[in-house]
């Protein structure tokens, strides 16, 4: 059987098993977690896969799965105990400034700089509502790149914001055509098999020597400055997910 809506997902829910297939994105909101791995547990496939669409829910789950692309001592920090090593870990390397992603939060609303960590601390440390959340370097001059990838199609484009750290478009950034060479999109391609996405939007941070850095990944995402429009960029995921399911 192969459900294509949430509204028959919910129908059949508990007659799903072995070799079954779910295409879709979970619209439950406060279960979601739990379906996926109540699914996974039943051999139900699911379209994106349970994992991606876990990561795509989450930036510190991100930060876990895929520390190895990102800046270096990128961090999860969930109690004061991670904030004080991170401390220790910063001032040692002489890391002053730094950034934080506050969970569930989008468009660059959640992305806060501060001057140093210890200032992070004293506003944090004391408040249990503050965690889980990312922890990074802040650097200037980095390059933001948006990447597209469905299967064969890929497209990048820049974002830069001069009055603002915050390239998202929706936060004041403007796009310009941006060429990915064949290592960026081979790094791009390794997240996507490493979070078994079937197609992303990516974020990379580029540094001026040329190194590259995952800041985020997601299954559906903004594409103000890509040259593909909505509709056509749908179609191909659709075209995807249904040729996954029947290979």
């Amino acid at each position: 059987m192969i459900i294509r809506s949430n509204r028959k997902l919910k129908a059949h829910y508990h007659d799903l098993g072995p070799g079954d297939i779910f295409i879709g994105m979970l619209s439950s909101k406060y279960l979601n977690q739990s379906v996926l791995i109540d699914l996974l547990e039943r051999g139900v496939i699911c379209l994106p896969s349970p994992l991606s669409q876990n990561l795509n829910r989450s930036k510190v789950a991100q930060a876990l799965i895929f520390k190895a692309w990102m800046l270096p001592r990128t961090s999860v920090i969930t109690r004061r105990m991670d904030l004080i090593d991170a401390i220790n870990q910063y001032n040692k390397h002489g890391i002053r400034a730094v950034l934080t992603k506050q969970e569930g939060m989008h468009c660059g609303h959640g992305v806060r700089r501060w001057e140093n960590i210890e200032t992070l601390y004293n506003i944090v440390a004391l408040s249990k509502s503050s965690y889980p959340f990312v922890l990074q370097p802040f650097l200037n001059d980095l390059t933001d790149v948006r990447v597209i990838i469905v299967a064969d199609y890929i497209e990048a484009y820049g974002r830069h914001n001069p009055n603002n750290f915050r390239m998202n478009i929706s936060s004041g950034g403007k796009y310009y055509p941006y060429a990915l060479d064949q290592e960026q999109e081979k790094f791009c391609r390794s997240v996507i098999e490493r979070g078994k996405f079937p197609y992303a939007h990516l974020d990379l941070q580029i540094t001026q020597s040329g190194e590259y850095h995952l800041a985020e990944i997601a299954l559906n995402g903004g594409i103000k400055g890509a040259g593909i429009s909505r509709q056509e960029l749908d179609k191909k995921k659709k075209s995807m997910l249904e040729e996954l399911a029947n290979p």
